[in-house]
């Protein structure tokens, strides 16, 4: 019988779910032990790329394995596990002072809360040590050393290890039961706003670690960037290095295709250093081998290879900028040189949320209401074509222009409207929260936006599409709206269209399947702009006229001028502005 090197076993499930006050715990990890793999975010990684990941750590067989123990925190079907439990066998055999085979029961810990994952997985195991040699009882005492039937975030891991591999759960905060989103975040501190469960995964998984251990997931890349990332971030930045990240978008990286952006990164616990970076590989096991020698060479990257070293990206809980290092000089640059968009005087807002779309919005001249209580509507549609092509929809507004909800009854055609939609605005949560005010619109409604010119963005693009809207339309909730006392919009809309814009935003924005980029007021607020006091009228003529035409690259063009790149800063961007 193989003894764990602690002094007591892994409590199980079943032990640590029973805890006084946990019941709602244990009903929660019950339903989750026995979900579908959509529910527990069960997406399943190629062997390639397992390999690939592996290698990048450094869990190779020419190492002492059996000494450096890997843990796996959720293995699924098996896919991490499977490749280490071979690559440790193989090291062991290359021991060159044997030593048996109880040795390698401390040398993985792998842990799976889904009942059938964790026994179809243990059955492979069983098979994979009997066709090594391994006699069944030893087999099956290592494999109870190895196996965890728990819930990661919660069971007890008595053991550092050297690695931690795998692919974590994508399970999205609503997914989660409450009773287990109260018990993460009270262990967890990096849990913020609406955080994924691969947040948590990834700060424990790094505090299992050896000093000098590391860390090598796939995972969506959000966190990087986003709101939620945050904390994260500041605790890698803090106590860990980010040694090596592999953008993976638009490689075939699983069994199945993610909505999500994927990405591969090896954090370390050791100091501060350079990040070596690599984008979208080739997924084949040669193409992937080589690079992951590139990519773990100690020595600075040859220009001939696809890798660059990229200083300082962890910097407290600001996003992770990992972009071509000529892309990020410039963007620096910018950032040094040129106040935020709203610094040089642009507002920034988003269109108006109803909760109900179907009850306050409708085709304007059919909306039975009394003429000041509805506006005309924009939406995306209105926008697809690059200029504004208005569908004909509007929007009830029962708001007084002083401030507060109309009284119903001094407009009794919209009062009508209203009560007789009354079931579906009523059971929205801001109506229940204030019935009084029930008939409110989720956002309140200003008319004189409506009246002002402004340029329209939406939200998910490829590329940016700003269009310039002369002051009739109100903007819906999927639309961003830019307005400005300062700055033509004609020249504003031009410098938006080009690759400055581009640049930035495909810096900070997370990136959605299809390679749609989010122009979210949090990622256009990080945009550059000079003061337009600063910029010439010839130049400012340049910009309004090339918006006007609708040129692009006269837009771009325009754009270089306006912030004197240099050769190189204009080749950073693909010459003519292009994203490359």
């Amino acid at each position: 019988m193989i003894v764990p090197e602690t002094a007591s076993a892994p409590r199980s499930l079943a032990q640590q779910v029973s805890l006084p006050g946990l019941c709602p715990v244990e009903a929660a990890l019950a339903q989750l032990s026995r979900a579908g793999p959509e529910e527990r975010g069960a997406i399943f990684t190629r062997r390639e790329v397992v390999d690939f990941i592996l290698d990048l750590v450094g869990y190779t067989p020419d190492r002492p394995l059996h000494a450096l123990p890997l843990l796996e925190p959720s293995f699924g079907d098996g896919d991490f596990l499977l490749a280490a439990v071979e690559r440790l066998l193989a090291a062991w055999r290359n021991l060159a002072e044997p030593v048996p085979v109880t040795a390698l029961a401390n040398a993985i810990r792998a842990v799976e809360l889904h009942q059938a994952s964790f026994e179809s997985t243990r059955a492979k195991l069983i098979r994979l040590l009997r066709d090594a040699g391994i006699l069944r009882t030893d087999a099956a005492s290592l494999i109870d050393a190895w196996l965890i039937h728990d819930d990661f975030l919660l069971a007890d891991l008595p053991l550092p290890v050297q690695f931690v591999v795998g692919n974590p759960p994508y399970v999205r905060h609503e997914q989660i039961p409450n009773a287990l989103v109260a018990e993460y975040r009270r262990r967890y501190s990096t849990i913020f706003d609406r955080a994924d469960v691969y947040i948590p995964f990834i700060e424990r998984s790094l505090h299992q670690l050896r000093d000098d251990g590391r860390l090598g997931f796939i995972c969506a890349d959000r966190w990087m960037k986003n709101r939620y990332g945050g904390p994260l971030r500041r605790l890698v930045s803090e106590q860990f290095h980010l040694q090596i990240y592999v953008d993976m978008y638009d490689t075939p990286a699983f069994h199945s295709d993610v909505i999500a952006y994927p990405a591969i990164f090896i954090i370390a616990r050791q100091g501060p250093g350079a990040t070596r970076i690599a984008h979208r590989p080739h997924i084949c096991a040669s193409s992937l081998t080589r690079l992951a020698g590139w990519l773990t060479d100690t020595s600075p990257p040859a220009p001939a290879t696809p890798v660059r070293d990229i200083a300082e990206v962890a910097d407290g809980s600001q996003p992770w900028i990992l972009d071509k290092p000529e892309r990020l000089a410039l963007l620096r640059r910018l950032e040094r040189d040129f106040p935020m968009l709203e610094e040089a005087g642009c507002k920034i807002g988003i269109g108006v949320a109803t909760g109900a779309d179907k009850a306050f919005i409708g085709p304007f001249q059919d909306l039975d209401v009394e003429d000041d209580r509805k506006l005309p509507l924009a939406t995306t549609r209105d926008i697809m074509s690059g200029e504004v092509e208005w569908r004909g929809l509007g929007i009830v507004n029962p708001f007084a222009d002083e401030g507060g909800l109309v009284a119903l009854d001094r407009y009794p055609r919209l009062k009508r409207h209203l009560e007789d939609r009354k079931d579906q605005i009523a059971i929205r949560h801001i109506a229940k929260k204030a019935p009084a005010n029930w008939y409110r619109t989720i956002d309140r409604i200003y008319p004189a936006l409506a009246r002002t010119p402004k340029l329209l963005i939406p939200d998910i693009k490829g590329e940016a599409q700003i269009v310039y809207e002369g002051g009739t339309l109100y903007p819906h909730h999927n639309l961003y709206y830019i307005t400005s006392d300062h700055w033509h919009l004609r020249a504003l809309q031009a410098v938006l269209l080009s690759g400055i814009a581009h640049l930035f935003i495909g810096a900070y924005s997370t990136r959605m399947r299809g390679g749609y980029l989010r122009f979210q007021a949090q990622y256009l607020r990080r945009i550059r702009l000079p003061h337009c006091s600063t910029v010439s009228r010839s130049k400012m003529h340049t910009l309004v006229s090339a918006a006007e035409a609708g040129d692009v690259e006269a837009c771009n063009q325009a754009a270089f001028a306006l912030y004197d790149l240099n050769a190189d800063e204009r080749a950073a961007l693909g010459g003519n502005g292009a994203d490359n």
